[in-house]
């Protein structure tokens, strides 16, 4: 487990004025102070010989780490500014069960343990497998994740299945944010960054009391950092980061049994973003006219640089990526009887306002590819935590209400005839009548998409901790979860001259018009479904720095829309592949947390097996003569493994973590895959066999493959975070204080990149390195340079195969090497 400072203690500002009782971090609108002595310092208890356990509220009360049998990663302020892990992007380098990727904010995914969301598909009609939890207040999309943390006191990432305690019912996981809470001390502290890459950074808070009952705090946070691609074709630097975020929140305590706080936040993205460059190509089974070397050929063109790591483009259509989100939420907590009843009532919406250039070239190919969404999400969430003799529980109402309209345009260019469809035996010469030689057939094609979505879900949950024994504790769960989920997909194509494409028939000319943006439209269909969540954990405690625990769960994730569109068979839209069942998941895990060495030691160890039916995830149908991906239903899929957490100081001037993953992922039945790229054109190879194809032997163009025994996308077999840091007491100017220096570095080995393995996507393994040094005083000042990526690691983010089965094969370069100065000060 990740602790705070690595060493196992909880960090928090000065206590309040008494006689407030000391509260532990991470709790609800907890007053900020250390836990157990209300009269020491923020230093004092980062002195501390003996490491105090960090205190998180995973199971919606506060209880320190090593007592929750959950698998728990925990990661404080002091950590999220040393490593600059600013988002849930870089918060990744320090968990190993954490994956991340992204090739815009909107097409994001979030997964722990490689599950989570499907990798290359955005579906506005399906849920995230990983919830993500501000302030206890559920956020609906992954898009959230992108953004910088803003006034954060700590993170909590638990593994696992989570529906029993929490809000949304989450197969993988959940990340748990907290907030600093507004402090009736005034406080307040400031950091300011410049690095390379003309990289700024300023994060700023202030909070006070207002009255006796009232406090505020404030927070701001402001990024920007040159591109790290350049742009041949418009001089510019792209894949730049320009973001702001505000939050402010109000504390009104008139009693101490009652509490309420109001918060209020907005977020902003506007980069030039999101170029994914040339990497390679690979060679596919269509004719070597149809592959990307012979078009470019065609079309006189050549990429900028064939090395994706000169970091190079000539993406010729428009790039952002405005990402607009924010809300309000009111929490207000009770003390009722033998424990807690709290309200959390909150409204987020979402804005995403792209422009991409979907063919990853500087052709004209596709000129216009943008799909802005608006969501507006509502929440309503009841719970009470009480207790008896014995016993403690948990039980709650929630309730989620979500409306989402996109509005999606894609536009073909003057190099779409050629690039698109399949030219005559001789090639375009000059006279030729022939559909792939004539630019006005796909030149001005467009696609008008409106995609609408409303999503309700409702649910009662409860969790009961029944100690048998001093030792022993039985905690069984439930959740009764109903999902109704409404939404309409539709597509206009039109010619340049604003003629409408037909869905099947007409003219040669519309066939390929037609081929190339298939038109659609369904409307008003409904997913509606009750599930039953159960789950039981039994622990054994025999001594005060041992817990051991088994877990049994029975969830799933909910079912939802396909709101890509689905096939289109002889002109009929396939509308009963618009329904995704849901997925069902069967958990079982093993796990024991200790510590030794008067708790300077820290080993926690998890074994887990996951099990799922009827996976969501990007499939093809044999029943379909299409070649389109769309979301459904596959067969089974395993994730089982081992992950290990050890963190030790064996002095007040020395500490060191490692965290390890072993991960087994694979399909254990998906035979209607899309087929990898070198499949693409081919005949289908025998089912079973790598990329095969689960047709008929001699078929041409398959179009599903059996890729059960693959895979699953994202997850590495082996992962590892790990550093430590070492200090001295030093005198700079007068000022006592300590200097220090600290590496962080995380490994991963190989991974594949899309959703059926392909040897053009698996991304090799890799290790990251981030040193820094500086000093700090116990007054609150803080100052170190670092250098992050310190070994100029070479490596992909993402692999992605491109429209039109070319074998082009793009991707996103993981930053430079990047270095700066940071300047922090709080009191």
């Amino acid at each position: 487990m990740l602790l705070a400072a690595q060493t196992g203690e909880a960090i928090a500002p000065q206590v309040p004025s008494p006689p407030a009782p000391p509260v532990v971090v991470g709790a609800p609108d907890a007053p900020a102070t250390t836990p157990g002595d209300p009269d020491r310092t923020e230093a004092e208890v980062q002195r501390s010989s003996a490491a105090a356990d960090v205190v998180v509220t995973a199971r919606r009360r506060a209880e320190q780490a090593q007592n929750v049998p959950i698998p728990i990663s925990v990661v404080g302020v002091k950590e999220l500014d040393a490593t600059g892990s600013f988002n849930v992007q870089r918060l990744q380098q320090l968990q190993p069960t954490l994956q991340f990727y992204s090739t815009n904010p909107r097409n994001s995914s979030v997964n722990i343990r490689g599950l989570g969301a499907p990798l290359g598909l955005t579906n506005d009609g399906i849920d995230q497998g990983v919830g993500v939890y501000i302030d206890q207040v559920y956020l609906s999309r992954v898009a959230a994740a992108t953004l910088d943390f803003l006034d954060v006191q700590q993170i909590e990432t638990l593994r696992g299945p989570q529906g029993t305690l929490y809000g949304k019912n989450t197969v993988a996981g959940a990340i748990n944010i907290t907030s600093r809470a507004p402090s009736f001390t005034f406080e307040g502290r400031a950091e300011v960054t410049v690095g390379n890459l003309e990289f700024k950074q300023a994060k700023a808070s202030v909070s006070g009391p207002i009255t006796d009952q009232v406090a505020i705090r404030l927070g701001l946070a402001a990024t920007s950092r040159r591109g790290t691609v350049f742009n041949v074709a418009t001089g510019n630097y792209v894949n730049e980061q320009d973001n702001v975020g505000l939050r402010t929140a109000i504390l009104y305590k008139p009693s101490e049994d009652l509490s309420f706080t109001l918060a209020g936040d907005y977020s902003r993205q506007n980069p030039e973003c999101c170029a994914q460059v040339f990497v390679r190509v690979g060679s596919t089974q269509r004719a070597a006219n149809r592959q990307f070397d012979a078009l470019a050929a065609a079309l006189n063109y050549e990429p900028p640089s064939r090395d994706a790591f000169d970091r190079v483009t000539d993406l010729d259509a428009d790039l952002n990526a405005r990402n607009e989100l924010g809300g309000l939420s009111l929490r207000g907590e009770y003390a009722l009887g033998e424990g807690t009843l709290t309200s959390v009532t909150a409204y987020r919406f979402w804005k995403w306002l792209p422009a991409n250039d979907r063919d990853f070239t500087g052709l004209p190919i596709t000129t216009l590819s943008q799909n802005p969404t608006r969501q507006d999400q509502y929440t309503q969430e009841f719970r009470y935590a009480g207790e008896g003799k014995g016993f403690d529980y948990v039980v709650g109402l929630f309730g989620f209400y979500q409306d989402i309209h996109t509005t999606g345009t894609q536009r073909q260019g003057a190099a779409a005839s050629r690039w698109l469809i399949a030219p005559p035996a001789g090639g375009c010469v000059a006279g030729s009548t022939a559909l792939a030689c004539d630019p006005s057939v796909l030149d001005g094609l467009t696609a008008s998409n409106d995609i609408r979505l409303k999503n309700f879900s409702g649910a009662i949950f409860g969790k009961l901790n029944w100690n048998v024994t001093d030792q022993i504790t039985l905690s069984p769960g439930a959740r009764l979860n109903y999902d109704d989920k409404v939404g309409s997909y539709v597509s206009i194509v039109r010619d340049a001259a604003g003629n409408l494409v037909p869905y099947s028939g007409g003219t040669a000319r519309q066939a390929a018009q037609r081929d190339a943006i298939q038109p659609q439209a369904f409307e008003d269909e409904a997913f509606r479904a009750w599930n039953a969540t159960y789950d039981i954990t039994a622990s054994y405690k025999p001594s005060r720095d041992v817990l051991v625990y088994g877990t049994y769960a029975h969830t799933f994730k909910s079912g939802g829309l396909n709101l890509n569109g689905v096939p289109v068979v002889n002109g009929v839209v396939q509308t009963q592949l618009a329904q995704i069942d849901p997925e069902k998941v069967d958990h079982f895990e093993l796990g024991a947390k200790t510590q030794f060495w008067d708790r300077r030691v820290t080993l926690n160890v998890t074994g887990y097996w996951t099990q799922i039916s009827d996976y969501q995830a990007i499939v093809n149908n044999q029943s379909t003569s299409t070649l389109r991906g769309y979301l459904a239903n596959a067969g089974k899929v395993r994730v089982r493994g081992v992950e290990a957490d050890f963190s030790v100081r064996p002095s007040d001037r020395f500490t060191l973590y490692v965290n390890g993953a072993f991960s087994d992922a694979k399909y254990l039945d998906f035979e209607n895959a899309p087929c990898p790229p070198e499949r693409s054109g081919g005949p289908a190879a025998p089912i079973g066999s790598p990329g095969g194809a689960a047709g008929v032997p001699g078929a041409q163009s398959p179009v599903l493959c059996d890729i059960s025994g693959q895979w699953l996308p994202g997850i590495s077999k082996f992962a590892f975070s790990y550093g430590g840091e070492y200090n001295l007491p030093a005198q700079v100017f007068g000022n006592d204080g300590e200097a220090y220096v600290g590496i962080d570095a995380n490994s991963r080995t190989k991974f594949s990149s899309n959703a059926s393995r392909s040897i053009y996507t698996d991304i090799d393994g890799y290790t990251l390195a981030n040193v820094r040094a500086g000093f700090r005083t116990d007054s609150g000042v803080n100052v170190f340079g670092w250098v992050r990526n310190a070994f100029d690691t070479e490596y992909y983010e993402v692999l992605a195969t491109t429209p039109g089965n070319t074998g082009l094969i793009a991707g996103n370069v993981g930053d430079p090497r990047t270095y700066g100065l940071t300047v922090g000060l709080s009191f």
